[in-house]
C-alpha cells in the first residue's frame, strides 16, 4: 500500500468577494514543501477559492495515493464531508430548501472523492506556531489572490513570503492579544441575537485576506476575529 502523502490547500479573497486565488503544497518525507501550485481566480468568493484548491490539489494527486489534507476552511472541508450526503438526498438543497452554493464545485469535488483514501483534518488559521503546511498554502493562495498571476516549484517561482511576525505578547489571527478577547478590543459593544461586534483595539488581519484597524468593528467567527460582513458569508 503506498504511504500516506500529507498536503494543505487554502484559497484567499481580497474583499469576499474580490481579488481571489488558491494555493495547496505537498509535503516531502521531512514534512516540508515539496511541490506546490497556486493560481488566480479574478474576482471571487473565499469559500470558491477554497474550495478551488481542494479540487486542484485532489485532480493533481493520482487517485490511487492515500492522501492527508490539512485546512482551515470550516466550510470547505463539512461541505465535502458532512453536508454533501443530505444535500444529495435533497436534490442539491440546503435544509432551507436552498440551492446549495457553489454546487458545481462541490460536484465535481463528490467525483474526485469516489473510492479514494483520503483523511481531512482541520488546522486553525494564523497561529503562532501553527500547522508550517496550512500556512505555506495561505500564503501562496494569498500571493496569488493579490497578484492574479500562477506560481508554483514546476514555474520555478520561489516560496510564497513569510506572513508578518506577530509583535510580542502573541496577536492570534484576530488581531486579539493572547489572554482572551477582551484585551484586544474597546468598550464599545453591540449586541444582537447572532452576533456580538467589537471595536477592535489593536490592528489585524481577517480569514478573508484584508486587514482591519483599530478602532474597525470586527466580530468573532469560527476561526478567529474578522469583519462582520465574513461572519455572516461563513454562516450561509
Amino acid at each position: 500500500m503506498a504511504e500516506r502523502v500529507i498536503a494543505a490547500c487554502d484559497g484567499a479573497s481580497k474583499g469576499n468577494p474580490g481579488p481571489a486565488g488558491w494555493g495547496w503544497v505537498i509535503a516531502d518525507e521531512a514534512g516540508d514543501p515539496a511541490r506546490w501550485e497556486a493560481g488566480p481566480l479574478g474576482t471571487a468568493t473565499n469559500n470558491v477559492a477554497e474550495l478551488t484548491a481542494l479540487e486542484r490539489l485532489l485532480t493533481t494527486v493520482d487517485a490511487d495515493v492515500p492522501l492527508e489534507i490539512r485546512m482551515d476552511s470550516q466550510y470547505a472541508m463539512k461541505a465535502v464531508t458532512t453536508w454533501l450526503p443530505g444535500w444529495k438526498r435533497k436534490g442539491w438543497k440546503t435544509a432551507a430548501g436552498k440551492p446549495v452554493a457553489n454546487q458545481e464545485l462541490v460536484v465535481r469535488i463528490d467525483a474526485l472523492l469516489a473510492g479514494r483514501d483520503v483523511r481531512f483534518e482541520y488546522v486553525p488559521a494564523h497561529q503562532v506556531g501553527g500547522d508550517a503546511l496550512n500556512d505555506f498554502a495561505d500564503r501562496a493562495a494569498s500571493q496569488a489572490a493579490t497578484e492574479q498571476q500562477p506560481a508554483g516549484s514546476e514555474h520555478g517561482s520561489p516560496h510564497p513570503p513569510p506572513s508578518a511576525a506577530p509583535k510580542s505578547g502573541g496577536v492570534t489571527s484576530g488581531g486579539a492579544k493572547s489572554g482572551g478577547a477582551k484585551s484586544a478590543v474597546g468598550a464599545s459593544k453591540r449586541r444582537g441575537p447572532s452576533a456580538r461586534t467589537l471595536k477592535a483595539k489593536f490592528p489585524g488581519r481577517c480569514r478573508c485576506g484584508r486587514a482591519y484597524t483599530a478602532g474597525e468593528p470586527i466580530a468573532k467567527n469560527p476561526e478567529g476575529w474578522g469583519h462582520p460582513a465574513c461572519r455572516t458569508a461563513a454562516e450561509g
